[in-house]
């Protein structure tokens, strides 16, 4: 396995500063944000390490970001881009599609050949009614990876933490029931999971035993930690808001098992990229507080994944 990071986090720093401190850290990899040009909706959203459009159009800018990765020992893991294909307004789904489908060409033409994002979901309507838009949105999309032969690989984050996300959230692939679902309605060699264990913490899902039923459909995995706060979850109970009850942490500093989910990861023969994604609020503020989240996040990983 090998290890490294989202980039998002280094939402301040341009591709090369980015690909500098990955280097400089002892990164093996990025997980390269890759979001279009404009304001963010939502917190580590909206940043842009790569222009895919650019990508797409000038030969020489794909080459030099190659160039310039090789030449720092740090590999691309993925480009990503995390919307919500499914939205309700027609206008923003469009244009989420749109740049998605843009991603997976750049993934492709810089050989990287992977491509990390949610199917989305309109959080208004409930998982049969957005089963159908699924049926009806993603086959074009799954068409172009599969002719292409990019890997799409789903975080199942549920995009559902506060009242703007409510009641439904925002990406529908977020248990092992509805990517049964999905994986039968979008049956393709190219569509799999990023997987988090940190959103099944939160959901009171077991994080480990769905390693093994889908260890064919893992393509790309998260270290991202989340601390259930009992004392909150006694008061509001599960039926609130999440970030009620509970707030991402930096690996090792919540309720994950790190041990556990590696080892679950040796035992499926797991040897791809493995990001760790950093969402404390604790690290915040500052870039040295970013930079100590990283260098604290790898130190702890190295436990583990060398």
């Amino acid at each position: 396995m090998k290890l490294g990071f989202v980039s998002a986090i280094l939402d301040q720093s341009n591709y090369e500063e980015m690909m500098d401190i990955a280097s400089e850290l002892g990164f093996q990899c990025v997980e390269a944000a890759c979001w279009p040009k404009g304001e963010a909706e939502r917190r580590y959203a909206g940043v842009s390490h790569i222009d895919v459009k650019k990508v797409l159009d000038d030969d020489e800018y794909a080459q030099y970001l190659l160039k310039y990765a090789k030449g720092k020992n740090v590999e691309i893991s993925s480009l990503a881009f995390y919307p919500n294909t499914l939205d309700p307004d027609l206008d923003k789904r469009e244009a989420n599609i749109s740049h998605l489908k843009n991603v997976i060409r750049a993934s492709h033409k810089l050989g990287v050949n992977m491509v990390t994002t949610f199917i989305g979901r309109n959080q208004y309507k409930n998982v049969d009614e957005n089963l159908v838009i699924v049926g009806e949105v993603w086959p074009s999309i799954i068409e172009l990876t599969e002719s292409l032969n990019v890997k799409i690989a789903i975080e199942n984050c549920p995009m559902l933490f506060g009242k703007d996300q409510w009641p439904g959230g925002q990406n529908l692939m977020t248990t092992p029931v509805i990517w049964r679902k999905v994986f039968a309605l979008l049956n393709s060699k190219n569509l799999g999971i990023n997987y988090d264990p940190s959103h099944f913490v939160w959901q009171m899902i077991d994080y480990i035993k769905p390693i093994y039923e889908f260890k064919d459909k893992i393509f790309h995995v998260h270290y991202k930690d989340i601390k259930v706060f009992r004392d909150r979850l006694d008061q509001c109970g599960i039926m609130a808001y999440p970030l009620d009850f509970m707030s991402p942490k930096l690996p090792g500093l919540g309720d994950v098992d790190w041990g556990k989910y590696v080892s679950a990861l040796t035992d499926i023969g797991y040897d791809g990229y493995t990001c760790i994604e950093i969402e404390d609020k604790s690290f915040e503020g500052s870039q040295e507080k970013v930079l100590d989240s990283l260098k604290l996040s790898k130190k702890y990983m190295e436990q583990f994944v060398i």
